[in-house]
């Protein structure tokens, strides 16, 4: 069984689709990230980083003591070594799944989530940077669709954890004041992703917590005024 400490956004949301396609048995432990949940000491004793996603394995593939594991970038790879789904077996196949996976890492969630926070949170709008994220998310969109041109996947004709990871961004396609049907590949490889069961499945079970995802101004101050002072008193 896993422990799938989560809330609704798009690192939480691409551990669900993994979990859900692999047929994975969890439960999901919600952290309100709005309310301070984050900063509870029993989370962060497995999750220093004050995130989610976070998982506790109590059946790693070792049978030994329970694993915990930090950040979906890891965790995606973890549950692949766990079941040998989602990533090719050969050498240069891993290769092209793990670039893309960085990809998402490095580039994708970072650029989009601060276009979601310049686009939406600021009292006051700051054109330079609202405009520096929405233009870095359309290159980045750029990227993949070129990519796509002539694969049905970011890795080639089978879904992995590349896709996995990318997607929960791009279906936040329209706050980040994007067209999708500006790049049809792109637009594509959403359309197959959304239809899958697992797709389907792994959203649904985050509908709950979405509905409670409200973000106050007191919890503002939680999500957006941390520094290594704050959270250390927390």
């Amino acid at each position: 069984m896993i422990e799938l400490y989560y809330w609704p956004a798009p690192n939480g949301h691409n551990v669900t689709l993994y979990l859900e396609e692999a047929s994975l048995d969890y439960t999901i432990e919600p952290v309100n990230i709005s309310a301070g949940d984050q900063f509870k000491p029993e989370f962060l004793a497995f999750c220093p980083n004050n995130r989610t996603p976070a998982i506790i394995d109590h059946d790693p593939i070792d049978h030994g003591g329970a694993v915990t594991v930090f950040e979906s970038g890891a965790i995606l790879p973890y549950l692949v070594e766990k079941t040998g789904l989602f990533l090719f077996r050969d050498t240069r196949g891993r290769k092209i799944v793990t670039e893309w996976l960085f990809w998402q890492m490095g580039g994708l969630g970072p650029m989009a989530g601060q276009n979601h926070h310049f686009g939406v949170y600021p009292q006051e709008k700051i054109p330079y940077a609202n405009n520096r994220y929405v233009n870095e998310t359309n290159q980045l969109y750029g990227v993949i669709d070129r990519r796509l041109t002539p694969r049905l996947f970011a890795a080639g004709d089978v879904y992995t954890i590349a896709d996995m990871a990318a997607y929960p961004w791009i279906v936040r396609w329209k706050r980040q004041q994007q067209n999708l049907d500006d790049f049809v590949n792109l637009r594509r490889w959403f359309d197959s992703i959304a239809a899958r069961t697992g797709t389907q499945q792994a959203y649904a079970k985050g509908e709950p917590f979405s509905a409670q995802h409200v973000v106050t101004e007191e919890g503002k101050k939680l999500l957006f005024g941390q520094t290594a002072a704050s959270v250390a008193r927390n």
